[in-house]
């Protein structure tokens, strides 16, 4: 296969030297799945100044790139069939990585024109067949634009980056910042891996990945959270109006810590057990911290508030009351609003008693009020490592993310 061609016209090439030394860019040009082509304006002048700007009409500041030499360079590169021409200028497209993506599928040259000085000659923009700026500021020339491209587009290649897959679920590919990422240690310096990561449950980690994903988007760049919701509804709403399924889900995820204190049960799912000190959960409830953060997470997931606003801690019908009896009532409410639950995952904190022999009793109970098959539900428990109050054991906290769907949809 012919490598893909990159071609720029630029008044200095040079610049443009180290992107064979860049890595896994370098080693695509070395290895010929990419060619990177320069072309001098200044090498197609006539005068013998080699004068390639020039004042412009009108009068005003700065010097202005002349059309001939431009034209001269650009008439001397080689044409491709599947071509096209970009013009790298303040005025141009934002780029985005979905034109990235077009580039590369959909042609086998580019050719990037670089202006300079205070601008370019208007005639030079007929070259172009799109405008593109890397952003709302102006630089010295279009060279470090050209480069960002060129490193956008190379990366992109088959061939270039050594597991593909790494390419698919990136930042910006479907308008969302990418998820965090950790590696070894664990623990560093006090900073912890979440648990979901270390838990092995690939679909609790795929809904917290791109549950931090959106939550991530909508912090740091607000108008990209605003343009992927706009999209999801559009894309809902087109596949109603042709009859389609509407493929619609919502993500919630829930949090709830109780104090251990003598005198009270010790209740985790529905399930009742034993500390070794004889402490339980204080609460208003029966304070089972495991259901109470997936109560959380299915209301979160429809925006409804939390469990404290339907089951308020000074309300006397809920005092002692059983917490699988009020994830039943919320369970119902989901579904009143035309949702269902397809899976649950939580995780438990808690340095005593040991709750593994006691895990599948409470992925029973919630499977039965949740309405759903026994492995929908994940339950996991983990130690603080004395750590915080739950490692100190004056209380126990729980994790949960819940997946709904749209009722009827499949």
């Amino acid at each position: 296969m012919a490598p893909f061609r990159l071609d720029v016209v630029t008044l200095v090439p040079q610049a443009f030297t180290p992107l064979g030394e860049l890595g896994v860019i370098g080693r695509a040009f070395a290895s010929g799945i990419a060619a990177l082509h320069t072309h001098n304006p200044r090498d197609y002048t006539t005068d013998r100044y080699h004068k390639v700007d020039d004042q412009p009409y009108g009068g005003g500041a700065g010097m202005v790139l002349k059309p001939e030499p431009v034209f001269a360079a650009f008439e001397e590169i080689p044409v491709q069939a599947r071509r096209r021409v970009l013009l790298l200028t303040p005025q141009g497209k934002p780029l985005c990585q979905k034109d990235l993506h077009r580039w590369v599928e959909d042609h086998d040259q580019l050719v990037l024109i670089c202006g300079h000085y205070e601008g370019f000659d208007e005639r030079i923009r007929s070259l172009a067949d799109e405008e593109v700026s890397v952003g709302d500021f102006v630089l010295t020339g279009g060279e470090l634009p050209a480069m960002t491209v060129i490193n956008g587009v190379v990366r992109l290649l088959p061939g270039t980056v050594g597991t593909a897959e790494s390419l698919q679920d990136e930042s910006h590919s479907d308008v969302l910042l990418e998820h965090p990422h950790y590696t070894r240690p664990a623990n560093f310096r006090g900073m912890v891996v979440p648990d979901v990561l270390r838990s092995g449950d690939h679909g609790a980690i795929a809904l917290w990945r791109q549950q931090q994903r959106q939550l991530r988007t909508q912090l740091r760049r607000p108008d990209l959270y605003v343009r992927w919701s706009d999209q999801q509804q559009s894309s809902t709403l087109t596949m109603e109006s042709h009859g389609s399924a509407s493929m619609q889900f919502r993500i919630g995820n829930g949090y709830d810590i109780h104090r251990l204190v003598p005198g009270r049960p010790l209740i985790l799912g529905g399930v009742t057990l034993d500390h070794p000190d004889g402490l339980g959960l204080d609460g208003h409830s029966d304070a089972d911290v495991l259901v109470h953060a997936l109560m959380d997470a299915l209301l979160g997931a429809l925006s409804l508030g939390d469990i404290g606003k339907y089951f308020p801690p000074d309300d006397p019908r809920w005092k002692g009351a059983d917490s699988l009896m009020l994830l039943e009532q919320v369970v119902a409410l989901v579904r009143d609003r035309g949702w269902q639950v397809l899976n649950v995952d939580a995780v438990v904190v808690a340095e005593r008693p040991k709750l593994k022999p006691h895990i599948n009793a409470m992925r029973s109970n919630l499977a039965q009020r949740l309405g759903v098959e026994l492995d929908a539900v994940g339950v996991k428990a983990t130690t603080n490592e004395g750590l915080g109050p739950e490692g100190r054991e004056e209380g126990m906290s729980s994790q949960a993310v819940a997946l709904l769907q749209q009722i009827g949809l499949t």
